[in-house]
């Protein structure tokens, strides 16, 4: 596939990378490709241009070939995050491109890229404050929204992943809640109840020795916790574990360094 036609034509947005142009359209966009894809395409502009790069080079920084199906998907998937626009050979950052390699704003542009997504912003705006549908109900859910039966699958696994990455997440897989952007850029929850005058008062953690403060994501996740001597299973267990780690993740930003928290159950 020439460079020429991935620049001039966008309309197969929808069609896998396997290129079945025969497979039915879907009527509601969406990726083949996750958020990291964007985001590496953003910071792969910073890195060779500043705001701007020739097509090529930024092919050759990701290392991937210029003219190639892998690295096309990519461009396609960036733009429809809202972080690049190209033509002419040319791939320029947008404003929310630009934030997204601003470590300050980057989790809150990661958050407004996802929504930009059509068919992401479809399904939050759906379930926003309840719980996700089962994999084969959502996959439902989003063949109504306009997604080619055939593509539901792939569409609901870019989806996961990108919300993840995301940080929508953070209460649990079973529901997206808006990362909240905070003064300096990082990130909180939203949705959760304000502060009581103890809570201000002792952290909700007691004379701990700290900093007598509890962030509000911690706190929701406490108040999510079943009575003691409740049967709480193994599975729901390690969910809210996984839950806590993405609050940690956003409350206690560190850099990535290609290492993540891993959950698992195993048997004695």
């Amino acid at each position: 596939m020439a460079v020429e036609q991935v620049l001039q034509d966008d309309s197969d947005v929808q069609q896998s990378s396997d290129g079945d142009n025969k497979r039915e359209r879907s009527t509601i966009k969406f990726p083949y490709g996750d958020l990291a894809d964007a985001v590496d395409v953003a910071k792969g502009v910073h890195a060779v241009g500043g705001t701007s790069c020739e097509w090529e080079q930024l092919a050759a920084h990701l290392k991937q070939a210029a003219d190639g199906g892998g690295f096309r998907q990519k461009m396609l998937a960036a733009k429809l995050f809202g972080v690049v626009e190209y033509s002419q050979r040319k791939v320029t950052l947008t404003s929310l491109g630009s934030r997204i390699c601003d470590p300050k704003q980057e989790r809150a542009a990661k958050a407004e890229a996802f929504l930009t997504v059509p068919l992401y912003k479809a399904v939050y705006d759906k379930f926003k404050g309840n719980t996700l549908p089962p994999t084969a109900a959502l996959e439902a859910e989003m063949a109504g929204m306009g997604v080619a039966e055939k593509q539901t699958d792939k569409a609901r696994q870019y989806f996961q992943r990108s919300a993840e990455q995301a940080g929508f997440f953070w209460s649990g897989q079973d529901r997206l809640v808006m990362p909240a952007s905070k003064p300096n850029g990082e990130t909180g929850v939203t949705d959760l109840p304000k502060d009581t005058e103890k809570d201000r008062r002792h952290g909700g953690g007691g004379d701990d020795g700290g900093s007598g403060e509890c962030d509000p994501a911690i706190r929701g996740l406490i108040k999510r916790l079943p009575a003691p001597d409740s049967d709480w299973p193994l599975e729901k267990q390690a969910k809210w574990l996984l839950a806590v780690s993405h609050a940690f993740d956003v409350i206690y930003p560190r850099e990535d360094d290609g290492r993540s928290l891993k959950i698992i159950i195993e048997k004695d």
